[in-house]
């Protein structure tokens, strides 16, 4: 069965100004359950995780910092949003949606998180709407359980891994790869085991092709056992925040390639949503519930 992580938090009211990408959170549940993608049972509900997975990836000082309201304003200033204790509680919740999905991508082949990939979290500090690394999290947990050695994270986000670059950046247990638009935010890059930045305005045949290219290749080196997929929808043309120009129908070919070769090859994926800011709320709902339509076709 699919297992999606989902928690009434993920849909937190931000302050005005700041609340136009949190309403994704909402639909797409809804939208899967309408159309019957999905069932009350494909969710769970993750909670506060224990703190020492946590702190296996993040700087203690800095999440305690965290836990407490005491990040400098000058660092909290580059999350992009007011940073509240809810906001923070959220954060913590969304990494125990990816560490549990890791359990159940053991068991049934796939599982996904409608929040996470927030992949500008780095160790020591958050940006760009991210304060925790949950797929980080997520493979330490994973090796912290003996129950993945070799980990692959394939970042298909429009905006760079920088986070997560910096994380893994002397570990070789853990490859990360991240193709985004190389006109995107962050505009100074951390580098990536394999960064393919992409020129703009890049539609479907060219980024397909790469990728089809690319995802084997990588595979049949690294010989992971465990997958981390981030799947934003922001490379899409119509996107405010980013560059490339895919279509729904191009981003939707890009998930079922990349689901269909991890189920082929019998590695588990967990799958975190990413990004998605399209000026029309029905375009980014429906380019993400294309991630889940696949997922229930390839694997179920």
């Amino acid at each position: 069965m699919l297992k999606i992580a989902f928690h009434p938090l993920y849909k937190h009211p931000l302050p005005e100004g700041h609340r136009f990408p949190m309403l994704k959170y909402d639909l797409l549940p809804k939208q899967l359950l309408h159309e019957g993608t999905c069932t009350p049972d494909n969710f769970f509900e993750p909670e506060i995780p224990n703190d020492k997975y946590i702190v296996a990836v993040h700087n203690p000082e800095y999440f305690y910092d965290l836990l407490h309201m005491k990040i400098p304003p000058r660092e909290a200033r580059k999350i992009g949003f007011p940073l509240t204790e809810d906001l923070v509680q959220r954060e913590r919740i969304i990494a125990d949606g990816t560490m549990k999905g890791c359990e159940f991508a053991l068991d049934y082949g796939v599982a996904m998180n409608i929040a996470g990939g927030t992949h500008h979290a780095y160790t020591n500090r958050g940006e760009a709407f991210c304060m925790l690394n949950d797929q980080a999290i997520g493979a330490r947990y994973l090796q912290a359980k003996k129950l993945a050695k070799k980990i692959l994270i394939v970042d298909l986000d429009v905006h760079q891994g920088n986070g997560t670059a910096e994380i893994f950046r002397n570990d070789a247990s853990v490859f990360t790869f991240s193709m985004h638009g190389a006109g995107n935010y962050p505009f100074k890059k951390k580098k990536s085991d394999l960064d393919i930045p992409l020129e703009k305005n890049t539609g479907d045949a060219t980024y397909l092709s790469i990728l089809k290219k690319t995802v084997p290749e990588l595979i049949a080196t690294e010989k992971p056992d465990f997958i981390f997929y981030l799947c934003g929808v922001d490379v899409i043309a119509s996107d405010k925040l980013g560059t490339l120009a895919l279509t729904v129908e191009g981003c939707r070919q890009r998930d079922e390639f990349v689901l269909e070769t991890c189920n082929k090859l019998e590695i588990p994926v967990q799958c975190s949503m990413g990004g998605g800011y399209s000026p029309d709320i029905k375009t980014i709902v429906e380019a993400h519930a294309n991630t889940f339509r696949a997922a229930q076709q390839i694997f179920f």
